[in-house]
């Protein structure tokens, strides 16, 4: 059951190739091409240091060489009852490090075994048992593998219930006494939620919600893990892996039991977060499609159930139904980039106006921080050092929000699309304020750093690039929308206008020829042609002489302003002297004498 769901034998691992978490979990660095004869050899020292009972660093050494070969070796029956021994010793003090290494070992036996010895399982997690009851060797790494390994055993189908019983207790025993151990080291939390995730996929009920408890909880305790959008994304996808396990096995009783559990009851000791992307990874999973009948049905109620419960996270985020509560505390920003990366990877979900608008404040607060950016470095500038905010940006760039920021703008149209007229009009005004603001603090930012700090304004650029995009994708939407012989001609003349304004903003980050924004520059131009009034509206957007060459504002007063140098202005304006030609004859002279005529001269 559990392995068909990705394509690695170690769960722990797809967790983190899924959630691009780039902090690496091995327990030593891995051998990709190792020869038979050092696996051999390596068997050959651990088997000789057992019947001499003498565990010096050949041991240790022969231990390192096996886990460092652990995704092409296969660990036998013989070999697995090797290992054991060695963790049942009581009268000889082992190098703690070995535990660790060979319950990893165990762990690589019981996930490439076809059928292991039931018996041999029984006795490992007496073992283990008795290894982490001996506290004199409990580390981090122990407990984790212990967590890991107790968990593999208790999903393998072919094991009695009365030994997965016991693995069971002895991972939710280990986690309710050491969870503090657990989450002192960031690399050890998927090999922890890979553990809860095999004893999830275990065919028993026993225990079923004293896991779940465990799984949402940990997030809120004083000395647990701290929730981040690459924890979420490993909940996301572990949730997804255990129920598509449910739904092939036919496993009706589980899925029922973890709709009420998980998403159709308000717990306060489950995080937020864990639940929100939990139930994203419901949606994940049912849309896969598995049989027909009874299952169909109980999967289509757990699907159901998860997307009232990502609503109702939405409903958190946002104030009175329709402004939404932009984030202002550690726990509201989190939690919106949890919000922006789920409703990408889970695919189309149920449209609504919280949802709606809690991805557009995400994507303007948090997948495109420049408003914050552009603030930070304002106040700073001259005062402080711009190292920790390089740091910042690039941190930025290389996040998995950032680098999914396509996706999200998908998803984020999708939403607008099946929104009310009213949301629409609520969300499109968010945008062009966007685009608004963008220009006017990008301009203050480029005339700040440009000969100063290029690398910085380069990233920083990155960034309002791929907002650029974002902004044409959603005005696509917005002309398909609005731009239809059905819609009044006064929306499609206001629409019009807004979307070429805002593209005069953003025009400073346009480098390649998009499709979409072709498309819809034909639109709305067409739109505009066809009446006085709205072309008229655009060139008066037009920047004032006035402010275009002696600007009258603060930013100004800090620097020698020139206009020459004011290039985010300059691709703005080139913009409208681009597009007013295709209007120009429904311009009166008085109008294109008094706006036109002088920054025509202006930018020759």
């Amino acid at each position: 059951m559990a392995r068909k769901a990705n394509n690695s034998f170690f769960l722990e691992e797809w967790l983190r190739t899924v959630s691009g978490s780039s902090v690496s979990g091995d327990l030593v660095k891995q051998n990709s091409a190792p020869s038979a004869r050092s696996i051999i050899q390596a068997w050959s020292e651990i088997r000789e240091s057992l019947q001499n009972q003498n565990f010096d660093s050949r041991y240790l050494q022969a231990l390192r060489a096996l886990v460092s070969s652990e995704s092409t070796i296969h660990v036998a029956d013989p070999q697995a009852k090797l290992l054991i021994s060695i963790l049942a010793f009581q009268d000889v003090s082992l190098p703690s490090e070995s535990y660790t290494l060979v319950l990893r070992l165990l762990y690589v036996w019981i996930r490439k075994a076809f059928r292991p010895s039931q018996a041999l399982v029984g006795v490992a997690v007496q073992a283990i048992r008795g290894v982490v009851d001996d506290r004199r060797n409990l580390q981090p790494a122990l407990v984790a593998q212990s967590v890991l390994v107790s968990g593999a055993f208790a999903c393998v189908p072919s094991l009695s219930g009365d030994v997965k019983v016991l693995c069971l207790e002895l991972l939710c025993r280990l986690l309710e006494e050491e969870y503090s151990l657990v989450g002192s080291q960031e690399e050890l939390v998927p090999v922890v939620l890979a553990g809860i995730g095999y004893a999830l996929s275990s065919s028993l009920d026993v225990h079923y919600v004293r896991l779940l408890d465990l799984l949402f909880g940990i997030w809120l305790k004083d000395e647990g893990p701290r929730g981040t959008v690459t924890y979420g994304l490993m909940i996301l996808h572990l949730i997804e892996w255990v129920v598509s396990g449910y739904m092939r096995s036919n496993s009706i009783n589980k899925m029922s039991l973890f709709a009420n559990e998980v998403l159709e009851t308000s717990k306060e000791k489950y995080a937020v977060f864990a639940v929100f992307m939990a139930a994203a990874g419901v949606v994940r999973a049912s849309t896969a499609g598995f049989s027909s009948g009874a299952q169909s049905l109980e999967i289509s109620k757990l699907r159901n159930s998860a997307e009232k419960r990502i609503e109702f996270v939405a409903q958190i985020l946002v104030s009175n139904g329709n402004v939404v509560t932009l984030p202002t505390t550690q726990r509201e920003g989190p939690l919106l980039k949890c919000f922006a990366i789920a409703l990408a990877r889970c695919g189309s979900v149920s449209s609504s106006a919280p949802l709606l608008l809690c991805l557009t404040s995400a994507l303007l607060t948090q997948v495109f921080p420049l408003g914050q950016i552009y603030e930070s470095f304002c106040n700073a500038f001259g005062k402080e050092p711009i190292g920790p905010r390089l740091i910042w940006v690039r941190e930025h760039l290389s996040d998995v929000l950032f680098k999914e920021s396509g996706a999200i703008s998908g998803a984020f149209c999708n939403q607008y699309s099946s929104a009310s007229e009213e949301n629409k009009y609520i969300v499109e005004n968010m945008i062009w304020d966007f685009c608004q603001n963008l220009y006017l603090q990008h301009r203050q930012i480029a005339m700040l750093l440009c000969g100063i700090e290029d690398t910085l304004l380069g990233d920083i650029e990155k960034i309002a690039e791929s907002s650029f995009l974002m902004v044409v994708v959603f005005a696509l939407a917005v002309t398909k929308q609005w731009l239809k012989p059905i819609v009044s001609k006064e929306r499609k003349m206001v629409t019009s206008v807004k979307i070429l304004v805002s593209f005069s903003c953003v025009e400073y980050f346009r480098h390649i020829r998009l499709p979409e924004y072709m498309e819809t520059i034909r639109e709305v131009i067409s739109c505009v042609q066809e009446n006085d009034a709205p072309c008229v509206s655009f060139v008066e957007s037009i920047p004032a002489y006035d402010s275009l060459t002696n600007p009258k504002d603060l930013f100004t007063q800090r620097i020698k302003y020139e206009w020459s140098r004011d290039d985010v202005q300059t691709s703005r304006i080139l913009f409208y002297l681009r597009v007013i030609p295709t209007c120009i004859g429904r311009l009166s002279a008085s109008a294109f004498r008094g706006v036109v005529a002088s920054t025509m001269f202006l930018y020759p």
